[in-house]
């Protein structure tokens, strides 16, 4: 019998779908829907609706249902074998939020017609025409408020303090703006569990993972606070969907979606957020073992078993898909602000991954900088700018590259020091190509490095916990399936007192 399941990965800019043969360790099929290019009808080309005001960041969520219809589509048009599809999973940008009404919002759930369009059935369900994404800022006022309310127990126990684009404040907000929309709000989902709850024509729970992005849910107790709740808006426990057990399933699928060759009431996973998804897809689900991601921002990301939070209060806590908890550390200024530095040295990129490093011995003399162009988030609160513990601009190209490089790097360690210790890094990203960049996670976290050939890590992860929920396949046998690594680069111990001295004068810098 096949063991082929469907995996799909609802971001800020497009959907994408996978479909695994679990036991080959093979992607067999996948699609894509870009949200500007192909649905230009929503006036989203990059997954948002413009906005006067620049803190605001909205999407319209019928540009998702008429998305998820298409990428089903495009993989019918493609052969994939949907017929062999045993199970569902998926992941959603995490802390969006959809507000649906009490005029109809269930009976369309439980009545989909398969002769028409999601979109054109779910339209007029929404309390709230748009969703607030995880881009929005506009909530500045309301964590300040929640945070008085409540105080240190809010990050204590929910894993992160009032965060501006996490659910919570962004329901606050709209009880605020517009309390006659939120009393007529029967139910508030995220992203993940309002698909989940499309696909399975009900109402579906949501998951721990992704439910920790809100500062809503008790990580402690695994259920919604009810303090916590009623000082954000009033009744909201009960607008909540229930929290599922991580594991449990989401419902059968909904006859709806037999029209693309899907198999009836197959089973659905419960859909979790994009960064849990990640950990699984990237073959991190277990403790020791983190993700750094080099992208426009860099993410730093692992796998813990005990709860516990960041004592400065900076990292999250969400819930890791395998069992337990995972932890996620956001640095805005990542790849970009590489490259800045790297064009006013007037340098090659050949230059920066390689010649700055061998021109350079590790530890710089002590030379660091932080490029925070942009303003910083771990830590938040400084003012933008250049920092240098030297005369940065007369310096050599090489030696202001790896500071910033290992100020960067120093930084990403000294923030994740709460977590525990980890013994590899798996690496993805743009930069994951810089041989330099490499060498320097490996020696300042004094970690084994590994790049691995994964790209669409929350789709594959969703189509992966699919396989483990629904087929019972086990998360080690899926990594060593799926997330082979590519390349290794070993830490070199005589370097490790160097960078551990670093990591004062890195926190000196940071609160200059």
């Amino acid at each position: 019998m096949p063991s082929h399941f469907l995996g799909f990965d609802s971001s800020t800019q497009g959907l994408k779908a996978l479909v695994i043969d679990a036991d080959a360790g093979a992607i067999v099929a996948a699609a894509s829907v870009n949200f500007g290019g192909d649905l230009p009808q929503y006036a989203s080309p990059e997954g948002v609706l413009a906005n006067d005001d620049p803190t605001v960041k909205h999407a319209n969520p019928l540009l998702w249902l008429e998305a998820l219809d298409l990428v089903l589509r495009r993989l019918v048009e493609a052969g994939a074998p949907l017929g062999d599809v045993r199970g569902i999973g998926g992941s959603g940008q995490q802390h969006g939020s959809v507000y649906l009404n009490d005029d109809r919002a269930f009976g369309v759930f439980a009545s989909l017609d398969p002769a028409r369009s999601l979109a054109e059935q779910f339209a007029g369900v929404f309390s709230r025409p748009t969703s607030p994404i995880w881009m929005d800022s506009s909530t500045s006022v309301e964590c300040r408020e929640l945070a008085a309310a409540i105080g240190a127990r809010l990050q204590a126990d929910t894993g992160s303090p009032a965060i501006e684009r996490f659910t919570g404040p962004q329901i606050r907000r709209f009880y605020k703006t517009d309390p006659e929309a939120y009393a007529a709000t029967v139910r508030i989902h995220l992203v993940s569990s309002f698909l989940a709850s499309v696909l399975i024509g009900g109402d579906a729970p949501v998951d721990r993972g992704d439910g920790a992005g809100m500062n809503l849910l008790n990580l402690r107790t695994g259920t919604w606070d009810a303090v916590i709740a009623d000082a954000t808006a009033p009744n909201l426990i009960a607008k909540l969907p229930r929290v599922g057990a991580t594991g449990s399933l989401a419902g059968a699928l909904s006859p709806y979606f037999q029209k693309y060759g899907l198999p009836a009431l197959i089973p659905v996973a419960l859909w979790t957020g994009d960064n849990p998804a990640s950990l699984i897809g990237m073959g991190a689900h277990r403790p020791g073992k983190a993700v750094v991601s080099l992208g426009t921002s860099d993410t730093v990301f692992a796998a813990f078993d005990e709860f516990h939070t960041d004592p400065d209060g900076y990292g999250h806590v969400f819930g890791n898909p395998a069992g337990g908890n995972m932890s996620l550390a956001c640095f805005k200024n990542g790849s970009l602000a590489r490259d800045r530095v790297r064009a006013e040295a007037g340098v090659s990129w050949e230059f920066f991954d390689t010649t700055a490093f061998d021109e350079t011995v590790p530890g710089n003399d002590g030379s660091l900088a932080l490029p925070w162009f942009e303003h910083e988030i771990t830590p938040s609160g400084r003012p933008v700018g250049l920092r240098a513990n030297f005369d940065f601009a007369a310096a050599p190209p090489a030696v202001r590259i790896r500071a910033a490089v290992e100020g960067q790097v120093i930084s990403r360690a000294v923030h994740s020091e709460w977590v525990g210790h980890f013994d590899t890094l798996r690496v993805t990203g743009g930069a994951s190509r810089s041989r330099g960049i490499l060498q320097t996670l490996a020696d300042v976290f004094q970690a084994r490095v590994e790049t691995i050939a994964v790209t669409d890590s929350a789709a594959l992860g969703a189509a992966l916990i699919a396989a483990h929920d629904i087929g019972g396949h086990s998360f080690d046998a899926l990594a060593e399936r799926f997330c082979p690594t590519v390349e290794i680069v070993r830490p070199r111990p005589e370097h490790a007192a160097t960078y551990q001295r670093l990591h004062d004068a890195v926190r000196l810098l940071e609160n200059a």
